[in-house]
Parts: structure tokens; C-alpha cells; sequence
């Protein structure tokens, strides 16, 4: 029989694949998957009880790079938000801000209007 730490109370939570804390599991890193090359821009309502946000998919960036952006995405639309499984949420409908903040980016991506 073989015994695993599971829980400490010097950091709490830990993996049981590697014994790490849950915060620093390296074990059960998801790997986004890989894109079409198209940034996709869209409004969205369903779930958060009727409230918008604008989400943004697709962007080929890593986790601090996607957060950073994120940063500025809000500053530039006055709007909170946040990151979550790779995806861009803004709070509220700001579509063709967004749209025209990616497309003047330096970063050259194609970026759509996805949806209605």
C-alpha cells in the first residue's frame, strides 16, 4: 500500500501526482490547443444572467503575455475582466473597441468578428 501526501498544513492542498502544492502542479499543466491564426472577437451573454461581456479566443500567447494584454484590453475599454482557460473576458459590450485596439496591435494577428 502506498501513501501520498495530500494535504499539509504548511502549504495546503498538494498534487498527488507530483507532492507538489496544487498552486505549483506541473504534473497536470494543460496545454492550450493550437489555433487557426485567427483572433476571434465576440459577444456573449449566455450564462452570466443576462449581463455581456466580450470575450476574445484564439490569441497566441502564453499565460503572462495573455494576462498582460488583458491588462491593457481593460484599461483601454474602462472595463474590468479577466482571463480565464486562455480566453479574454471584458466585461460588457465593447466589441468594436476591441476589434480596432487588435487590429492597430503591431502584432499583424487576423482578427474577426465571430458570431451575430
Amino acid at each position: 500500500m502506498s501513501s501520498r501526501l495530500v494535504y499539509s498544513t504548511d502549504f495546503g492542498r498538494a498534487c498527488a501526482g507530483c507532492g507538489k502544492p496544487a498552486a505549483q502542479c506541473v504534473c497536470k499543466a494543460k496545454a492550450r490547443p493550437a489555433g487557426d491564426g485567427i483572433v476571434h472577437v465576440r459577444r456573449e451573454t449566455a450564462g452570466r444572467k443576462g449581463k455581456g461581456v466580450t470575450t476574445i479566443l484564439g490569441l497566441p500567447l502564453d499565460d503572462a503575455a495573455l494576462a498582460t494584454l488583458a491588462k491593457q484590453l481593460k484599461a483601454a475599454c474602462g472595463s474590468g475582466g479577466t482571463v480565464k482557460d486562455g480566453v479574454v473576458e471584458i466585461q460588457g459590450d465593447h466589441l468594436d473597441k476591441v476589434l480596432a485596439w487588435l487590429k492597430a496591435r503591431p502584432e499583424g494577428w487576423t482578427v474577426k468578428r465571430a458570431g451575430g
